[in-house]
């Protein structure tokens, strides 16, 4: 007997260009077993939607749009007890889609439909965030801090530019428009604490983010760790060296960029911050975000790849 799928799609992902894609995804589906679509109709309703299909007996759950509507399948499925989780699935039609190519899922949208049907499971890691206030959030794929967010942010206003080219845009933006660093401190796995300024810092369950920029060369989203980079308080100009840099994952060798990773970290600020999740806002410039708990939690999901 075949998987029973439930297809959850995002109409807006990649400006909504993502229509395209699932026209021709259809006749995949109708060929390759039993599935019922169903589409997104504003803010964290994929997150409702799989949480549904759980309660229905669905085997998989697949997430049709890019890495916000993966987080939100994620955070629905993991708002369910470990037994009750059905399989996650990715068909990547987003603008960045690093979520997909982080834990191996086919870049081409039809082979990675036709997957979900055929494919087998890997265990990954996920990220959880949980804020002063009690307010939790997870992540498969990266949670950014100040730089990060402000280019996501930016991200929203793009109209024109798409995938890679538009991080890129978005990121010239924000180091000319943001250059104040909050005072960070730190403490990972119960150590000593550090106390350091911060333009970004962002926390990884994959390398890359950003539609191409390698942040943390050196993580897996199956290891059992998240991975850190964090760039302190320096000039815009270094910050545009440095560009080049992240998008082939060498900034490491600068003295201006901290690299680490850790199971578990508290973290304070000396003032709110903007934090993003996935490509999707956490706290924006209004922020009353102030400390962060993040943790992994190891192989939480199974993920078709």
């Amino acid at each position: 007997m075949g998987r029973r799928v439930k297809l959850i799609f995002n109409p807006h992902a990649h400006r909504g260009r993502a229509w395209e894609d699932a026209r021709a995804l259809q006749a995949i589906v109708r060929r390759s077993g039993e599935a019922e679509w169903a589409s997104t109709e504003g803010p964290m309703h994929a997150a409702q939607l799989a949480v549904e299909a759980a309660d229905q007996g669905f085997d998989v759950v697949a997430a049709i749009g890019g890495d916000g509507t993966a987080n939100e399948v994620i955070t629905g499925l993991m708002s369910l007890p470990p037994e009750r989780r059905p399989l996650l699935a990715s068909v990547p039609v987003g603008s960045g889609n690093d979520f997909a190519s982080n834990v191996g899922i086919a870049k081409e949208p039809a082979d990675a439909m036709q997957r979900v049907f055929t494919g087998s499971p890997r265990a990954i890691d996920i990220g959880q965030a949980v804020d002063q206030a009690g307010r939790r959030r997870y992540f498969g794929n990266v949670l950014g801090i100040g730089f990060d967010a402000q280019v996501t942010l930016y991200s929203y206003q793009a109209k024109i530019l798409q995938g890679f080219a538009m991080y890129l845009w978005c990121t010239i933006q924000a180091i000319m428009r943001n250059h104040e660093a909050p005072i960070l401190t730190l403490r990972t796995d119960g150590g000593e604490p550090i106390r350091q300024s911060a333009l970004m810092f962002t926390i990884c369950n994959g390398p890359r983010e950003g539609g191409g920029f390698f942040v943390a060369p050196d993580a897996r989203p199956d290891d059992g760790i998240l991975h850190y980079a964090s760039i302190e308080q320096t000039s815009r100009l270094m910050m545009f060296r440095l560009i080049p840099e992240v998008m082939n994952g060498t900034h490491g060798r600068f003295r201006q960029a901290h690299m680490g990773q850790f199971k578990e970290l508290d973290l304070a600020s000396d003032r709110p911050l903007t934090i993003q999740v996935d490509g999707e806002m956490l706290a924006g410039f209004h922020s009353d975000v102030t400390g962060l708990r993040v943790r992994v939690l190891p192989a939480a999901l199974q993920v078709i790849i």
